[in-house]
């Protein structure tokens, strides 16, 4: 999931809805989606639209309801942004663990 190396390259909110949507078996509707990632269900419903637009997701009425899920595409598109996400978060991971070696290493001053 995104954490907070997201918004350095990605919108927060869009990659939020995507990546709830990328390979989970549940059955999302646009208000359990937004609901579930913490934005608004105007928000959710433009993107989503636009998402459809690109052929990243589809959509099935199901009366008033709209059950919407990743096209193959879209499942491609989730799994780069994942796949970014954590790779800038191994760097971030790397770049903290020397620091915190050399912070271990060095005696302190009141010996």
């Amino acid at each position: 999931m995104p954490d907070s190396t997201s918004p350095l390259l990605f919108k927060d909110k869009q990659s939020r809805l995507l990546l709830a949507l990328n390979g989970n078996s549940k059955e999302w509707y646009i208000s359990d989606l937004a609901r579930e990632t913490g934005v608004t269900y105007i928000h959710a419903t433009k993107f989503i639209a636009r998402c459809e637009e690109a052929g990243i997701i589809e959509s099935e009425k199901h009366g008033r309801l709209k059950r919407i899920f990743l096209t193959e595409k879209g499942k491609s598109v989730a799994a780069s942004i994942l796949s970014i996400m954590n790779k800038i978060s191994e760097g971030t991971a790397q770049q903290q663990a020397p620091a915190q070696k050399q912070q271990a290493v060095q005696p302190s001053e009141k010996q």
